[in-house]
């Protein structure tokens, strides 16, 4: 038994300096396990007035959509639990985000300005277009951006529709901005703003909802067509190259097989049968 103990005690000196080399030698081994350790599941949040992107959902108020049916094949891939919640309207999950209390934002178009709190994956997740919004019984002549510049327009608070577009309306156009979508579109049928700037098709979805097809529509050409990127707040405990690369990864892989495209197609159907 004496033997036995001293072989195991021998073993133990002899082995332990060889464990500390391995440590030395590979250091980044040791950090990605506490990484991983630190990120055992994510949230994620984004727009709820973004159907067919996003929505939620009047009975159970948990976010639907396209992009939320994503994250849940995003989470089978990296193995990493992620769960799609509703914070409040778009401002409001925008601030979450930067805060790093939530994770990820599922679905932003990319701007300087949020890349300063947030990490973005390429590729897009998917595209779609911002248009001028005008009522039926009031429009005007609109072919190009400064067709605006005489004009009062009306978007959602920190809304975005791209870089170039942002540039431009900062120093050239009348834009108030109001909490959500629906009163947006309610102050341009009610003649209180010229023109509506929002997505192509969550406007579409919500002039339906609004019973206001007919009174409302979209005019050409697009103010923009921007990419819906999948992005990481930059205080997020997940914010780490090893979870980064894992997301990066799957994400390119899901794009790759047709995905999100997939996803989409289910959402349109599924917000039309809750909407009739």
């Amino acid at each position: 038994m004496k033997k036995i103990l001293n072989v195991k005690s021998t073993l133990k000196t002899i082995l332990a300096p060889v464990a500390f080399l391995g440590l030395l030698l590979n250091p980044m081994s040791g950090f990605a396990e506490e990484n991983v350790m630190r990120c055992s599941a994510m949230t994620a949040t984004g727009n709820p007035e973004y159907p067919p992107f996003l929505w939620q959902q009047r009975q159970t108020g948990q976010l639907r959509g396209a992009v939320a049916n994503l994250m849940g094949r995003l989470s089978e891939k990296i193995n990493i639990p992620i769960k799609t919640i509703y914070v409040g309207p778009w401002s409001r999950s925008q601030q979450e985000v930067r805060s790093g209390r939530i994770d990820l934002m599922a679905g932003a178009f990319y701007t300087s300005e949020r890349a300063d709190y947030m990490a973005y994956f390429a590729p897009a997740m998917m595209f779609t277009k911002s248009v001028v919004w005008q009522s039926s019984r009031r429009k005007f002549d609109y072919q190009k951006w400064s067709d605006l510049r005489n004009n009062w327009g009306v978007t959602v608070i920190n809304n975005s529709f791209g870089q170039d577009f942002d540039d431009y309306a900062k120093k050239h156009l009348s834009l108030l901005t109001v909490a959500s979508l629906e009163q947006a579109l309610s102050m341009l049928d009610a003649g209180r703003a010229d023109y509506v700037l929002y997505e192509r098709s969550p406007g579409v979805a919500y002039v339906q909802r609004m019973s206001l097809k007919g009174l409302v529509e979209a005019v050409e050409p697009a103010v923009s067509s921007e990419g819906l990127f999948l992005a990481v707040s930059k205080l997020s405990p997940c914010n780490t190259p090893e979870i980064k690369e894992r997301i990066a990864t799957a994400l390119r892989e899901l794009v790759d097989e047709g995905v999100p495209q997939d996803a989409l197609v289910s959402a349109m159907s599924e917000w039309a049968s809750n909407t009739r």
